[in-house]
């Protein structure tokens, strides 16, 4: 089993570069990172978990410009976004971000997408809550059109873009979405992403069969689906779970500290790249 991290990188945190060389020394597989643009200070939407909304969202970099710092520093991490989101970019400025990403780290990127959750910094982008989802399928396919190996116009409910020349192209173009199991969720991930991102990776026991019925109802080929449990605190049984699942990577959650901090924990992971912790 793969071992990835996430880590909200802020001005306050260890640096990309520091991390980056860190967690390849160390064997782990990827660095997943974050992304809010801001947080209005007038929010009424809660905070997902429950309580005050932690400082580190307010702080975090920008994931695509703290991957490309990382991406020059090493050789063989993955790199990923955990998530983007996709609604509150303009899609062939984040088409070219994508695709640059991947080339320049040769292959390297994961596209993990989601649809948010606070209302208040989508609107500052001109999101329509109740469309998100749809602006997002809308944003994918437009993406999509410009990867295409031959110039590809898309015209949709929300954007269009003409056949176009549009390099480089991404290497791989792997997708995961993000969000809580549930119809709409499969039909996404199903329709234009590679897998699926569960938070936290509760529940995966009754989820993944649905999903992966789901996927083959869609025609997809069942030896493709990946599932990658995402911001989860290990242990070894756990960890064990998940490979008798036939889970092969896993995001571990790192804390938005300082470098001592956070080394300390990457040190404390270290056993389950490994492979110490049971069914690693």
């Amino acid at each position: 089993m793969r071992i990835s991290v996430t880590i909200f990188l802020t001005d306050e945190t260890i640096t990309p570069t520091r991390i980056a060389r860190e967690l390849e020394a160390r064997g782990f597989a990827g660095l997943y990172l974050p992304e809010h643009t801001h947080i209005p200070v007038e929010r009424i939407t809660p905070y997902p978990a429950g309580g005050d909304l932690p400082r580190e969202y307010g702080r975090t970099l920008d994931p695509f410009v703290a991957l490309g710092q990382a991406a020059a520093v090493t050789e063989r991490l993955g790199l990923g976004t955990g998530i983007t989101l996709v609604a509150q970019h303009d899609p062939i400025d984040l088409a070219k971000q994508i695709a640059t990403l991947d080339h320049l780290s040769g292959g390297r990127f994961t596209l993990g997408l989601g649809f948010g959750w606070n209302v208040e910094e989508a609107a500052d982008h001109g999101v329509e809550w109740r469309t998100r989802r749809e602006l997002v399928r809308d944003r994918m396919a437009l993406m999509q059109a410009l990867w295409a190996d031959e110039p590809t116009a898309y015209e949709g409910e929300f954007g269009s873009v003409r056949a176009s020349h549009a390099f480089p192209k991404p290497v791989r173009k792997r997708t995961l979405v993000g969000g809580a199991a549930g119809p709409k969720l499969f039909s996404h991930i199903c329709e234009y992403a590679d897998g699926w991102l569960p938070i936290g990776g509760r529940g995966l026991t009754e989820s993944l069969p649905v999903l992966r019925t789901a996927w083959a109802d869609a025609g997809r080929d069942p030896a493709t689906l990946q599932v990658v449990p995402y911001a989860v605190v290990p242990t070894p049984g756990k960890l064990a779970h998940y490979a008798e699942l036939g889970i092969e990577e896993v995001v571990l959650q790192l804390p938005p500290a300082g470098e001592a901090e956070v080394l300390k924990v990457l040190d404390e992971y270290a056993r389950y790249v490994q492979g110490e912790g049971e069914g690693v």
